[in-house]
């Protein structure tokens, strides 16, 4: 039995199914195909499904298939198919359903598997059991082992290991069991697990002691030449134990290992002619160990091959040689027929008789009876002719003649006189006669006179006799002879030197005929009126061949030849290149100028290219050519009648690309979204086969055409690119092209809106951050102010442009303020006058002093003045109206004489400028 691939296809809705942590997942569907355990298959499951609103039944499922291609899925299968309705994972799994073999072979298991989840799902573990059972409480599979492997690791299988996983954790789940036993027979499953996925494969193993009987194919019906193909399998095929069928009969024979999922076998097929000597004999196939050197099995058939009847004729008298008047008898005996004969006919001479019958009897034969017989005998499959009998009736001479070869006799040749006389068996002996008299030692059929004369003119008669008698005269033949025209010469009546196109008369004239001319022959092709004595060849060709001819009566003498000689300009130019294979750049080539023929011989040569004169002489040589010499050459032969140019040749120079370059399409950019269309062009000869694409960071784009389109645009696409072309010289590639890529009108008023955004946000920070700092160097200040002074005030000064104030006090004194370090560098602190003060003025001498106003406030007044754009200010005055440099910021107003407490009484004033 052959085994069968197990697939089966099924695409089950469920309700409700299982998961590791017996969580229920609804509303999935799962497509499996293989096959899966058949036994205790229910593993890490309730065994029964249940509806949604738990109610425990089956009817929900669907019918999946009509009963009469379900009736052979009962038992195992049911179990199977309930297996594959809730198992945890979702397998392709394709092997032989049946695997045989015999004790001390070996097992190859071709396996394949995938995943219906999709890629990236891979094995991680196979276990191979022998015999296996499913324990329903434990809900483990048990059995023996027979291996065990960790798929995750890449380690390969030890090759001494009995079983050899010989796959991989993506598709390929091959095993070979080297040696097999007979007790490995049973069922094998294999367990494999993906991740928390599981599944449980099966296959069975038919182990036998001995080599299985190979299985011979005949076709129904064999016929007689008739070529037939007869197959011999065995359902076994191993790597690791190779097996040979043979056939007991020679033909052609084609070996054929078949290790699919689908079918495990080994097939021969013997193709041979069947002949009717076949019919009844057997043909054997015989399985073959060439290791052990073998037959481990064979099998044998009987053939049956249809075929016409072979026949033989059994003749009496058996020489079939009969005297005139004597009977002949001819027996159709049939050798063999298949299926049997049913009709015998007579044949002479291929005509067919009216004797029917196996015998055929001819009493009193005549000589007209001579000939060649056969009989011819049908069946269902054909007719067949015997081999031919050939009877010979013997008879004495008929009356004989005398033939004359040839029949018109010319003086000179040789001349054939045979003697016709009917005989059989033929004469042996001849008599001849000339002018009735007997010619003495002629006795032959045949009686020849080697170069006839005139006086071997007369009446020839001869005489036939064989072993029944001799025969009579029948007539006499006349000898006549004769002579053709001679002394025939052929005459140019033209002045020479004679040109190509030209006009030539020529003349026939003979000495003497017998009988008279009657036609005159030429042998010039083209010309007119063939048949007179003289010949006019109008524009006589270059090529013109020597003249000749014929003067004839019964027979035509030819005049000798006369060559014309005509001049004309050089023939057949051609060129000739060396090397005659292709021409490659940089390479030596060499163009030579020939011609078949010239007359005169005295000849120049020229060359030319694209229409111009290049050189003069014969060759025209390239040290190393390169494609700027492809062109069009001419070759030009001259003599004193013409001048002559060969065909145009077009030299074609072959070269690697170069000078490419990436055009873009459009040229000044593209808008985000359109379409860009990027050209590689180049200069290459044969042209580009290949084109390779990179971008700016020589990343290939595995793009392989001459054009590379980028529809729709992206801003990504923006940059450089460049393209290699390859021809099968080389290769070249161009120089970086910038792709411009603009944005849209969307993208613009996108981003532009995140700008604004945040640059809104960084400036709401910034002006927070201002009055935050602000805010604290004014607390900062204030509390400086508090501990440093004693109602006195302070005005700024710029450090890079130091103005003298109009009217300096003495009592101003540089200070350093570092509450405003960062926005003010040096301030000048001016104290209220008191008594101290105006000694002090006094004493320096200084012409200008200001009263205190008898109004004054007691109070200390602190200003701190800040400028907006630089951080460096002046010392100023209130007076210095004019300096546009100076901003009043903050004014602080103290209390006088002491310090505020926890800035009781204190005062700000905010002034902007």
């Amino acid at each position: 039995m052959a085994p069968h691939s197990s697939t089966l296809a099924w695409k089950i809705p469920w309700t409700e199914k299982p998961d590791a942590a017996g969580v229920p997942e609804e509303g999935r569907h799962m497509r499996i195909q293989g096959k899966g355990v058949g036994i205790g298959a229910q593993e890490e499951l309730s065994g029964r499904c249940q509806r949604p609103g738990g109610s425990k039944t089956n009817s929900s499922w669907p019918r999946l298939l009509p009963r009469h291609s379900t009736m052979h899925l009962l038992g195992p299968s049911l179990l199977l198919l309930e297996y594959l309705a809730f198992s945890d994972s979702a397998w392709n799994f394709r092997h032989p359903k049946t695997l045989y073999a015999w004790d001390g072979a070996c097992v190859w298991i071709p396996c394949t598997y995938s995943s219906v989840k999709g890629g990236g799902h891979t094995l991680d573990n196979l276990t191979v059991y022998h015999n296996f059972t499913y324990d329903k409480k434990t809900k483990h599979y048990n059995g023996t082992i027979l291996y065990n492997k960790s798929l995750k690791t890449k380690e390969s299988t030890p090759s001494q290991e009995r079983v050899q996983f010989l796959g991989n954790n993506r598709n390929n789940c091959t095993l070979l069991i080297n040696p097999v036993k007979v007790n490995d027979s049973g069922l094998l499953g294999l367990r494999v697990t993906s991740g928390t996925d599981k599944w449980m494969a099966s296959l069975n193993l038919s182990i036998s002691e001995s080599a299985p009987q190979p299985h011979i194919e005949l076709h129904q019906e064999i016929r007689e030449d008739q070529e037939v193909t007869v197959t011999c399998s065995l359902n076994f095929a191993c790597r690791d134990y190779q097996v040979h069928l043979q056939w007991s009969l020679e033909g052609s024979v084609t070996t054929s290992t078949i290790l699919s999922p689908e079918r495990v076998a080994t097939q021969s097929h013997l193709s041979f002619q069947p002949k009717w000597t076949h019919d009844g004999k057997n043909l054997t196939c015989q399985l073959w160990d060439p290791m052990k050197q073998r037959i481990l099995s064979e099998k044998t058939v009987l053939l049956e091959v249809k075929h016409a009847p072979n026949l033989e004729i059994q003749v009496s008298p058996q020489e079939a040689i009969v005297t005139e008047g004597e009977s002949v008898t001819m027996r159709c005996q049939v050798i063999s027929s298949n299926p049997p004969h049913w009709s015998v006919s007579w044949f002479k001479d291929r005509t067919k008789l009216k004797e029917q019958g196996t015998t055929l009897v001819l009493p009193e034969v005549t000589r007209t009876m001579s000939g060649q017989y056969t009989c011819q005998v049908s069946n269902d499959v054909g007719s067949r002719q015997s081999d031919v009998v050939d009877l010979q009736v013997h008879y004495p001479p008929e009356p004989s003649w005398v033939q004359l070869s040839p029949s018109s006799i010319k003086e000179g040749v040789t001349v054939e006189l045979t003697c016709m006389s009917v005989a059989n068996p033929p004469p042996a002996n001849y008599t001849w006669y000339f002018n009735e008299q007997e010619i003495p030692g002629k006795n032959g059929r045949t009686f020849q006179i080697p170069q006839v004369l005139v006086k071997h003119a007369g009446r020839y008669s001869c005489l036939a006799e064989n072993s029944l008698g001799p025969g009579s005269v029948d007539r006499e033949a006349d000898l006549n002879v004769q002579y053709p025209p001679k002394g025939v010469t052929t005459v140019i009546q033209n002045p020479t030197p004679i040109r190509e196109g030209d006009s030539v008369t020529l003349s026939c004239t003979f000495n003497s005929s017998n009988p008279r001319v009657t036609r005159y022959n030429w042998n010039s092709p083209g010309s007119q009126d063939h048949t007179s004595q003289k010949l006019t060849i109008q524009k006589v060709t270059w090529d013109a061949q020597p003249v000749k001819c014929e003067a004839c009566n019964q027979w035509c003498s030819w005049s000798p030849s006369v060559n014309l000689n005509v001049l004309y300009a050089p023939r057949d130019v051609n060129i000739q290149i060396s090397p005659n294979t292709e021409i490659q750049s940089e390479k030596r080539v060499l163009l030579q100028c020939q011609y078949s023929s010239s007359r005169p011989a005295d000849v120049h040569f020229f060359w030319k290219k694209d229409g111009s004169l290049l050189k003069e002489g014969k060759t025209l040589t390239f040290g190393q050519i390169f494609p700027e010499d492809s062109g069009t050459y001419h070759c030009l032969v001259n003599n004193s009648i013409g001048q002559t140019s060969s065909k145009a040749y077009e030299l074609q120079v072959l070269y690697a690309p170069r000078r490419l370059r990436v055009s873009i399409s459009p040229k000044d950019g593209v808008v985000e979204g359109k379409t860009a269309v990027l050209t590689c062009e180049s200069d290459a000869n044969p042209p580009i086969s290949h084109y390779d694409w990179f971008d700016g960071k020589n990343q290939d784009l595995h793009y392989y055409g001459q054009m590379l389109r980028l529809e729709p645009v992206k801003l990504q696409h923006a940059g450089s690119y460049w393209c290699r072309g390859t021809n099968r010289l080389g290769q070249s590639q161009s120089p970086p092209t910038t792709l411009t890529v603009y944005y849209s009108a969307a993208t613009i008023s996108r981003r532009a809106a995140l700008g604004v955004g945040f640059c809104l946000a960084i400036f709401l920070l910034a002006i927070w951050g201002v009055k935050l700092q602000r805010s604290w160097k004014r607390i900062q200040r204030q509390q400086g102010l508090q501990e440093s002074s004693s109602g006195q005030s302070f005005f700024v000064r710029n450090l890079k442009a130091r103005r003298t104030p109009q009217a300096e006090r003495p009592a101003s004194l540089g200070c350093y303020n570092p509450v405003m370090e960062d926005a003010v560098s040096y301030a000048t602190l001016s104290f209220p006058l008191g008594e101290t003060d105006t000694r002090r003025l006094r004493d320096a001498g200084s012409s200008e002093m200001r009263e205190i106003p008898p109004s004054r406030d007691d109070r200390v007044t602190y200003a701190v003045v800040q400028n907006c754009q630089v951080a460096d200010y002046e010392n100023v005055t209130p007076e210095v109206l004019d300096d546009e440099g100076i901003h009043y910021s903050e004014l602080v107003h103290f209390g006088n004489g002491k310090r505020a407490l926890a800035q009781e009484g204190v005062e700000y004033v905010t002034l902007k400028h």
